[in-house]
């Protein structure tokens, strides 16, 4: 049960980042943002009226994943708006090493497979964006990628700790401190509008797409070891790949497809 639900996380992760990538090439990041979680909270928050939890142990961790995941999610989408989306989603899938890292400074010892996995990891990440920083082309994706998978990375620790005491108040806090922020910041920089009618369906599915995926997660990391968990619901990445490939022709040379799979089983073995 543990990886169906995981994996079912990877798909819906990476099913609504590609929708997010080509929404935020048409609107500010921080609009597509600020809508789609926005209207997530509309559906989260129907659902607490109905089931109201209990007790306050939630609300930490679901404060720190609401700004984790929102600092994690602008600079992805912004990253996908400019970058080729077959390089930047590897880099920010690598944000599974975050938990490994939080273990070790919490005690934890990771084995000699693990730490094979983070060389295979960067490794991997240097072989994917090596080629485009080689061309000429801006560093900003490929550290936009990399800040993403630290805001990832750091959101999935948050969540599982928060699940612990309530799943569904833990994404509803998220929520709730996330398009609080994005509030300020749309009167601030004024990219909330321009959004038409027809343009929020999309949204919405990209919405609930991320929503669907987190708490698939938080789910599946709550019925056992939050290392596995992590590690399917990071395989997100091929999707949007495959993705990306599928519906914008984009291709990738062969040197970055090596890179790619070496991110991917970099992935695999840190949390194996």
């Amino acid at each position: 049960m543990l990886s169906l639900l995981a994996l079912g996380s990877s798909l819906a992760w990476g099913t609504s980042d590609f929708l997010a990538g080509l929404a935020s090439r048409r609107r500010h990041p921080v609009a597509v943002v600020g809508w789609t979680q926005g209207l997530a909270l509309v559906v989260l928050t129907v659902l607490v009226l109905r089931w109201p939890g209990e007790g306050l142990g939630w609300l930490p961790w679901a404060v720190g994943a609401g700004l984790s995941g929102l600092a994690g999610l602008v600079c992805f989408y912004t990253a996908l708006a400019t970058g080729t989306m077959g390089v930047v989603a590897p880099i920010a899938g690598l944000g599974v090493v975050v938990p490994v890292v939080l273990g070790v400074l919490g005690g934890e010892r990771p084995s000699a497979l693990a730490w094979g996995g983070m060389v295979l990891a960067v490794a991997g990440v240097s072989l994917a964006s090596g080629p485009e920083l080689a061309a000429g082309l801006s560093v900003r994706p490929v550290a936009l990628a990399a800040g993403a998978a630290l805001g990832f990375g750091l959101t999935l620790y948050l969540i599982d700790r928060g699940a612990r005491e309530s799943t569904l108040m833990t994404l509803w806090g998220m929520r709730v401190t996330s398009v609080a922020v994005l509030a300020l910041l749309s009167l601030v920089l004024r990219t909330a509008g321009g959004v038409g009618a027809r343009e929020v369906p999309g949204l919405f599915v990209i919405g609930a797409g991320d929503l669907g995926a987190n708490a698939l997660f938080a789910l599946a990391s709550s019925r056992g070891q939050v290392s596995l968990a992590s590690v399917l619901g990071s395989l997100y990445p091929v999707v949007t790949v495959l993705l990306a490939r599928a519906v914008l022709q984009e291709r990738l040379r062969r040197v970055q497809q090596a890179g790619v799979a070496l991110a991917a089983v970099g992935a695999v073995l840190v949390a194996a």
